[in-house]
C-alpha cells in the first residue's frame, strides 16, 4: 500500500504581522513557517498505519521552494519513507492541485491524505480538485481512518454529526482532528532523516492565470464598547442588525 501525504507550509499563528514601507505587502521575512496543523495530523495517521500493516509505504509532497526542505526533512524523521519537493512558487489552489494530479498519475498512490485546509488561506479546495483530476474517492473533513481488507472506513463531519462511509481505494482524504495524536520526531528519527531521499521536480506549469497586484492587511478600528452581562440583550441586537452605537 503506498500513501502520499500532501504538506503546505504556512506561517505560525504566533508570527507577528507587520508590512512592508514600500508596497504595504506582507513582509514575509519576519514570519517563521510551519507545516500545516492539519496537515501534521494526516501525516501521523500515515505513519501509524506504515507502523500497524506490513507493506506500506509513506511518501511526503510539497509544492514549493527550497527554503521549505527542513520542514520537509521535519516530516521524514517523523517516519515518512521520502519525500518529494515540486519546485517553485504557486499562486493558486488549481496550480497545487495541477502538479500533486501530474506526480501522482506518473506514480501510483493508493490512499493520498492532507489536511482539510491550509492556515494561511483557508480555501479547502485542493483535496477536492485533487480527487477530481485523478477521479479518487473523495471525503472531508475526515475525523477517523481505518484500513480494511476492502478499501478503508473512515468518519467524517456533516451539517448533522458524524457518518461513517467504507469505500474502495484509491482515495484521497482532507483530515482533521482527532484522527492522529501530532508526533515529535525522535533524535534517531532526526538522524535517520539525512539520509532518506527528497527528490526535486520542476513544476510542469509555473504560469498562473492571474497575478496579484496588491496585497495589503486590513486596518480594522475597534469600537471599544463594554457591554455589561445585565444587559446582553443589546448585544444581541447589535450582531442581528449591526447597529451603531452612540
Amino acid at each position: 500500500m503506498k500513501i502520499l501525504v500532501c504538506i503546505s507550509i504556512v506561517p505560525d499563528t504566533t508570527s507577528k504581522i507587520t508590512k512592508e514601507e514600500s508596497d504595504n505587502f506582507l513582509k514575509k521575512s519576519d514570519l517563521t513557517f510551519i507545516v500545516g496543523p492539519y496537515d501534521d495530523y494526516a501525516l501521523s495517521r500515515a505513519i501509524e498505519i506504515k507502523e500497524s500493516i506490513e507493506n506500506v509505504e509513506v511518501a511526503v509532497l510539497h509544492v514549493g521552494l527550497e527554503a521549505s526542505e527542513p520542514l520537509i526533512r521535519k516530516c521524514l524523521a517523523l517516519g515518512a519513507d521520502y519525500a518529494i519537493r515540486i519546485n517553485g512558487d504557486p499562486q493558486s489552489s488549481i496550480q497545487i492541485a495541477n502538479e500533486i494530479c501530474n506526480y501522482v498519475k506518473e506514480n501510483n498512490f493508493d490512499l493520498i491524505l492532507m489536511g482539510k485546509e491550509a492556515i494561511d488561506y483557508n480555501s479547502g479546495m485542493i483535496h477536492g480538485l485533487v480527487a477530481s483530476g485523478l477521479n479518487f474517492n473523495h471525503f472531508s473533513p475526515v475525523m477517523k481512518l481505518e484500513v480494511k481488507d476492502q478499501g478503508i472506513e473512515v468518519q467524517i463531519e456533516t451539517d448533522f454529526g458524524k457518518s461513517t462511509i467504507q469505500c474502495n481505494l484509491p482515495a484521497v482524504l482532507g483530515c482533521q482532528e482527532p484522527i492522529a495524536e501530532w508526533k515529535i520526531p525522535s533524535m534517531r528519527g532526526i538522524m535517520t532523516a539525512r539520509t532518506k531521499e527528497l527528490k526535486v521536480y520542476e513544476m510542469k506549469n509555473n504560469e498562473s492565470n492571474f497575478e496579484i497586484t496588491n496585497e495589503s492587511v486590513n486596518e480594522t478600528n475597534r469600537k471599544q464598547i463594554l457591554i455589561p452581562k445585565e444587559n446582553l440583550d443589546l448585544l444581541i441586537q447589535a450582531l442581528k442588525k449591526d447597529i451603531q452605537f452612540n
